[in-house]
């Protein structure tokens, strides 16, 4: 989880009495509201409202937002060209789905428009990979500036809109998470510092830096989405009439230029590039970096077979030494079971190569990923193929 954060107004002691004044409000006192993980065992943050934040007038059915899979005949390898998705809804209702399974669903977003109502995922934990337009993410825990090249980590149950600087210019890859994402265990030393030799430090990371308390006494909408289900919440005060926190769960940012990679003599293993994890797959950085520096140095990756994970890249800039064909907005997945690696002619053109210049988010899954009815209208079906000379 990122350092423990605070901001606004808090009394000394956790549930006591957090007194406004008089004949300000109500009870005379700001409403405390604890959101925790893992029932009460793991990461939480203790936040305080001006209203109590249960009130709810309205409860009604939204719709849902059903995932089709693709039943596909073959075991294949996919390249999924994302940049041929139309301009369609928001951030959050413009979103396609294009890989799947029980654990988590990678969708992409090309927004035409700005976020319509609030809204909240109540299963899941987001990561929001900025590829495009900034902007800010309004949560009761303050603004969150982000900017491209952003992850943007929101724990489940965080109700948030999105401003985007430019809507048309956004790219956003979005990984919807079952289980908890947190920072690798191995990154940590017994004290739950991040250890000297990271690719990233605590300073690395960014919440919110400026606390808006909402003070408004008005019916605002909520679309909750728990798995396919939405519901329309209609709460009698703004939710974000937050006037103070403390905590260690909270959106926060780490941007991916800041990753700081490990490299070697010889070629290391994709483990090196890890950012994020969880109980059923982690999520990898390849940055800009040197390159391998013995003298007879293969300074691509070396063929493998995924045995127990699936592998997807989103490929967000630069030129990818290991692979041809692929494009800005590229996904490819590599499944279990059959080997990949680099495209013939790579193994030579690098030789001379001293440093690469790629960007790209690699999330590798312990259950194989199904592709949606969505991800083959923009497969290339000639890509299995790709590796003959």
């Amino acid at each position: 989880m990122p350092p423990y954060l605070r901001l606004g107004s808090i009394p000394p002691k956790r549930h006591t009495e957090h007194r406004c004044e008089p004949g300000f409000l109500g009870e005379g006192i700001y409403y405390e509201e604890v959101v925790t993980t893992a029932g009460f065992s793991r990461a939480y943050s203790i936040v305080y409202h001006l209203r109590p934040p249960t009130r709810v007038r309205r409860v009604e059915p939204a719709g849902r937002l059903e995932i089709d899979v693709a039943s596909e005949p073959a075991l294949r390898h996919y390249h999924l060209k994302t940049l041929s998705l139309p301009r369609q809804g928001d951030p959050i209702f413009g979103r396609v789905p294009l890989l799947t399974n029980a654990d988590v669903t990678l969708w992409r977003c090309r927004p035409e428009r700005p976020q319509g109502e609030l809204y909240r995922n109540a299963t899941a934990d987001e990561v929001i990979f900025v590829h495009g337009s900034g902007g800010e993410l309004h949560t009761m825990f303050g603004k969150l500036v982000f900017r491209p090249f952003d992850y943007i980590v929101i724990p489940r149950c965080t109700t948030y809109q999105m401003t985007l600087d430019n809507p048309a210019r956004a790219e956003l890859l979005i990984i919807e998470s079952g289980p908890i994402v947190e920072i690798p265990p191995r990154y940590l030393n017994p004290d739950g510092q991040l250890r000297l030799g990271a690719p990233y430090y605590e300073r690395d990371f960014h919440g919110p830096k400026e606390l808006t308390t909402v003070d408004r006494e008005t019916d605002v909408t909520v679309v909750i989405k728990d798995g396919s289900r939405l519901t329309r919440y209609t709460l009698a005060s703004h939710p974000f009439d937050v006037v103070g926190w403390d905590g260690m769960l909270y959106p926060y940012t780490f941007n991916a230029d800041d990753f700081e990679p490990i490299t070697g003599k010889i070629h290391q293993p994709p483990p090196i590039h890890q950012t994020f994890e969880t109980k059923a797959f982690v999520i990898c950085t390849f940055a800009p970096r040197l390159l391998d520096y013995h003298p007879h140095a293969v300074k691509v990756p070396y063929a493998h077979s995924n045995v127990e994970a699936d592998e997807v890249l989103y490929y967000v800039r630069g030129r990818f030494g290991s692979r041809r064909g692929v494009e800005e907005a590229s996904i490819t997945l590599h499944p279990r079971g059959i080997p990949h690696g680099p495209h013939p002619g790579t193994i030579i053109a690098s030789r001379p190569m001293t440093h690469t210049d790629e960007l790209a988010v690699m999330v590798d899954t312990f259950r194989p990923l199904h592709p949606t009815q969505a991800a083959l209208k923009v497969d290339d079906p000639t890509y299995p193929y790709s590796w003959l000379e």
